[in-house]
């Protein structure tokens, strides 16, 4: 496991699914999973920012 300070989502409210993010030292975002905290997933902010983006604009 990394070093990374993972901060947890506002928007996970239950402690069983939760998803993590931190910021690395050369600027890119790394997301996981409470569920499997080993399987890291790495974007840049521009491209979290337009998912989060993309998803807010479609929700129902």
């Amino acid at each position: 496991m990394t070093d990374h300070e993972w901060q947890k989502s506002s928007f996970s409210p239950d402690a069983s699914n939760c998803v993590y993010v931190a910021t690395s030292p050369d600027g890119t975002i790394r997301l996981r999973e409470s569920d499997d905290p080993d399987i890291i997933m790495t974007t840049t902010p521009d491209r979290l920012r337009t998912l989060i983006r993309t998803l807010k604009t479609t929700r129902h």
